[in-house]
């Protein structure tokens, strides 16, 4: 898979091509996915994903709050795991939101000369959303593309939506998030030195600095599955402002402890799933209550990961 950044640089020929915001790479968006390249591929031509970042909405001004399910770089590492050709992260700007439909698809057909265009029913773009579905119909007789429009993934009756994870995880309801997403909700972030309680009470724990615009699970504690040096480790994570030591602090942060595991590494990434909420974040009256409730958080977390 080839990551490309700019359109400026790329003239392709014969490609099939869908377009949105793929955020999370959810199972709605590997159905349209898993179309495309499965009918490129028996055509003979290339897959291609072209997405947005930042995020049209946050450029619209319509969200301010960390959001992202995933980085740039995870979503188009996530398409390519799909077995799509080529992702085109396009930078979205006030002067892309100004583009109709019309002036946009000519742009992408003079370089990705797309044959077939495959979006899902309620997709649009172009200045204040008019290219939808009926109006791409018309710009594909006009440029020479077919368009196919895929409908909408429901599962147990939900609308598989990253609107609809987002809430899940913010609910700290992994149980649905995960389903709908077709794997562990994960965030990806660098081990950084932390205030050092966690070996001081005999606990110790990862701090990670991670991608603030990356949305978090709610404040909670959650088994959890780390992956250092291409291992995964079990592991027992709190997100969170920490009440019991900086009730005050207003930064939420995440903090992971690796059972059974002794090895420094700071420095080092590490990747985060979230398997299942445990309990809510609370304060204990002091340090003591506080370590009795983590012992039984791992001892939770170990049995649930037994089974």
């Amino acid at each position: 898979m080839r990551h490309y950044w700019s359109l400026e640089d790329i003239y392709l020929q014969d490609t099939w091509l869908t377009i949105g915001t793929f955020d999370g790479v959810h199972r709605g968006h590997q159905e349209i996915v898993h179309k495309l390249v499965t009918d490129a591929q028996d055509a003979g031509e290339r897959a291609v994903v072209l997405t947005f970042y930042p995020h049209p909405a946050v450029v619209l001004g319509k969200r301010q709050d960390s959001f992202y399910l995933t980085t740039p770089e995870e979503r188009a590492a996530l398409l390519g795991e799909f077995g799509v050709d080529i992702v085109i992260t396009l930078p979205f700007t006030p002067q892309i939101s100004n583009m109709s439909a019309s002036e946009f698809m000519s742009l992408l057909k003079s370089h990705l000369a797309m044959h077939q265009l495959y979006v899902g029913s309620d997709f649009a773009l172009g200045h204040d959303r008019k290219g939808d579905n009926q109006a791409l119909l018309k710009l594909g007789s006009e440029l020479n593309f077919s368009l196919i429009t895929i409908p909408p993934l429901e599962i147990d009756g939900i609308t598989v939506s990253s609107s609809r994870i987002r809430a899940a995880l913010a609910e700290g309801d992994l149980v649905e998030a995960n389903h709908l997403l077709g794997r562990p909700y994960f965030i990806i972030g660098q081990v950084v030195p932390g205030d050092g309680r966690g070996h001081t009470i005999g606990i110790p724990t990862a701090n990670l600095s991670f991608w603030m615009e990356r949305a978090l699970p709610r404040n909670g504690v959650y088994v959890s599955r780390a992956m250092v040096n291409g291992k995964f480790h079990e592991a027992v994570t709190n997100i969170g402002i920490r009440p019991t030591f900086d009730s005050n602090h207003p930064q939420r942060q995440v903090e992971t402890h690796l059972l059974d595991f002794d090895q420094s590494i700071y420095g080092q990434e590490i990747h985060l799933e979230f398997i299942h909420r445990l309990r809510d974040e609370q304060r204990f009256e002091n340090v003591h209550a506080l370590v009795n409730q983590i012992h039984q958080d791992i001892s939770d977390a170990k049995r649930l990961l037994s089974n």
